[in-house]
């Protein structure tokens, strides 16, 4: 069994259930700064191997695997530190919050062996499963264009300190689910164009960054894509609506992927339309507490995935050069909110001397 240790027990916690509960991963440590925390924990899963120095993990010989989930810009420092111990890396997204130590990052993950599996957790829902087996059976035909969207009522977001520093952005920490989802199917955005705001909420709130976005995307074949997300006031029910979506539409049906619904529909190419709803064992698998604000069961899924690819001596996707990749990516959207321009993410990657042949798989 593969044996991890797990960094930060806030997003944490749903890693501590899904190692728990999965017969190919052994928790053999979890790690918080703060005290309290891992008692907290303790206690909730009745695990105690806790410490509050990264360090002890990092020396603990028998750990194969750390899985990272600490704030954003803490991330590459902590993802360094792993593979300099030897350790394969799981990193929550966004994989990095700056292009700056992307070279160093990719240069270790080849020079130490190790591989680096970048969380991009959406993929691992069942809708999302489902919809990408499809595409690659051919049941829609060729994609013609992906539409996709993140829209949360996270009001409560917004009575959170943290979430009000200049630091916070939901561009990276919501929006980069369905940019993630864009490039799996359109690896190859060569502009984006996009505009946002800060909603009345967010202003009254003191929000520091937009919160209502919309982006336009263009791929090098001429493809375009659209993304949007808004997150600081209320959705449509979820009959009529869905928290995240991604609608492929090709050139013989099209599929659309409702995640925290558990709801998938495909029209393929004989014009039979098909709608599926997953049941409650599988409901159970995904949302073990808190209604939906712990996925455990789609971190259960990518964790056993990259066991397997470890065992059989795979690379699991996404690594660390398509999450740098999507980084970029959201960097040019960044920039393009503050200008009003279009932007290349080759210009992005241009300044931090990254080039496209290092990103190559």
């Amino acid at each position: 069994m593969l044996k991890i240790g797990i960094l930060g027990l806030g997003e944490g916690r749903s890693t501590m259930s899904a190692a728990l509960g999965s017969d190919k991963l052994e928790l053999k440590m979890v790690c918080d700064r703060s005290q309290d925390v891992c008692k907290h924990r303790a206690k909730e899963f009745d695990f105690h191997s806790y410490t509050t120095e990264y360090q002890d993990m990092l020396n603990d010989a028998e750990i194969d695997l750390i899985a990272i989930y600490t704030p954003d810009h803490l991330h590459a420092e902590h993802v360094k530190q792993a593979l300099l111990a030897g350790k394969h890396v799981v990193c929550t997204k966004p994989f990095i919050d700056d292009l700056k130590d992307a070279n160093e990052l990719i240069s270790l993950a080849e020079s130490t062996g190790k591989k680096v599996f970048v969380g991009q957790s959406s993929r691992f829902f069942e809708p999302a499963k489902r919809q990408r087996e499809d595409f690659e059976a051919g049941l829609i035909g060729d994609l013609i264009t992906i539409e996709a969207e993140y829209h949360a009522d996270h009001r409560w977001f917004l009575e959170k300190p943290w979430a009000l520093e200049p630091a916070f952005k939901w561009l990276y920490g919501g929006l980069s689910h369905p940019v993630d989802f864009v490039r799996w199917y359109l690896p190859n955005v060569e502009e984006v164009m996009g505009y946002g705001m800060i909603s009345s909420n967010g202003q009254k709130a003191g929000l520091k960054n937009e919160d209502t976005m919309h982006f336009i995307f263009k791929a090098t074949d001429g493809r375009i894509a659209r993304v949007s997300g808004a997150y600081t006031g209320p959705t449509q029910p979820a009959q009529r609506d869905s928290g995240m979506s991604t609608i492929l539409r090709g050139t013989e049906g099209a599929s659309q992927a409702d995640y925290h619904e558990l709801r998938y529909a495909v029209t393929d190419k004989t014009g039979e339309e098909k709608i599926i709803h997953w049941g409650d064992a599988t409901l159970k698998h995904y949302f073990r507490f808190e209604g939906q604000s712990h996925h455990a069961g789609e971190y259960q899924n990518y964790l056993e995935y990259v066991a397997d690819c470890l065992e059989t001596g795979q690379t699991p996707y996404p690594d660390v050069k398509e999450g740098i990749g999507t980084v970029a990516l959201l960097q040019a959207m960044d920039r393009t909110l503050k200008t009003g321009a279009p932007v290349k993410v080759a210009d992005i990657l241009a300044e931090y001397n990254i080039t496209a042949e290092t990103l190559k798989a």
